[in-house]
């Protein structure tokens, strides 16, 4: 596992069970985290374990780059973002497929927007910057029951890929080493592999950005890779 001292990563949408094991994995390496959440009674525990922790509304463009402002104005430079804003809504098949259902899992694709237009300063600038969301198995197999679900983490991945595409692209221009990489985590289901998507996360600093960039990771359980 790489020594992550003197970087600072921000976890969007950390009061999940995911959120909490990536805070303590990077954490434990060193890493400043920055913990973010709508509700400031559920960023406790993320203070508890030593990450700094800020309420957000990650759908909100204007409260994203005031965050950001805050950051820079204490002296802090973005150098991760893990993606962890998202939820569940399907079943009924595709008559089951509500707009309300969808407009609820759209909020994911908007933060990511929101946050990785942000942060984008921040993350060519560092040594080492990296992205990552957590998508979903379901991208490459779609199920009619979860057709909402499946478009909006395919509207990610496209969008982190796009990400992807632009930081090489500007690294080549330059004529400088490409320096950070922006990575797709594909789950089929995260009850159980928290600490392992924590883990994979934090590797993301030990892999060459080069070969890493535009990636689709899947996370599986040990002993199944």
């Amino acid at each position: 596992m790489p020594e992550l001292t003197g970087r600072t990563v921000l976890l969007a949408g950390a009061t999940s069970a995911s959120g909490r094991a990536a805070a303590r994995t990077l954490l434990a390496r060193g890493a400043r985290v920055v913990a973010t959440g709508r509700s400031a009674e559920k960023l406790e525990p993320l203070a508890a374990l030593g990450a700094e922790t800020e309420v957000l509304d990650p759908t909100d463009e204007q409260a994203v780059r005031a965050l950001v402002r805050r950051l820079h104005e204490r002296g802090l430079t973005v150098d991760g973002l893990l993606h962890l804003v998202g939820g569940w809504r399907g079943g009924g098949g595709l008559a089951g497929q509500t707009e309300e259902d969808y407009r609820a899992l759209e909020a994911s694709f908007t933060a990511l927007r929101h946050l990785s237009r942000a942060l984008d300063d921040d993350l060519r600038a560092s040594p080492a910057g990296r992205l990552a969301i957590v998508s979903s198995t379901a991208v490459a197999r779609p199920l009619a029951g979860g057709a909402n679900y499946a478009a909006v983490k395919a509207a990610g991945e496209a969008w982190t890929r796009a990400v992807a595409q632009g930081w090489a692209k500007a690294a080549r221009e330059a004529g400088e080493p490409l320096r950070a990489a922006a990575v797709v985590l594909r789950v089929k289901a995260l009850a159980g592999l928290e600490d392992r998507l924590a883990e994979d996360f934090a590797q993301l600093w030990a892999a060459d950005p080069a070969e890493l960039n535009d990636s689709i990771l899947t996370i599986q359980e040990k002993g199944t890779d």
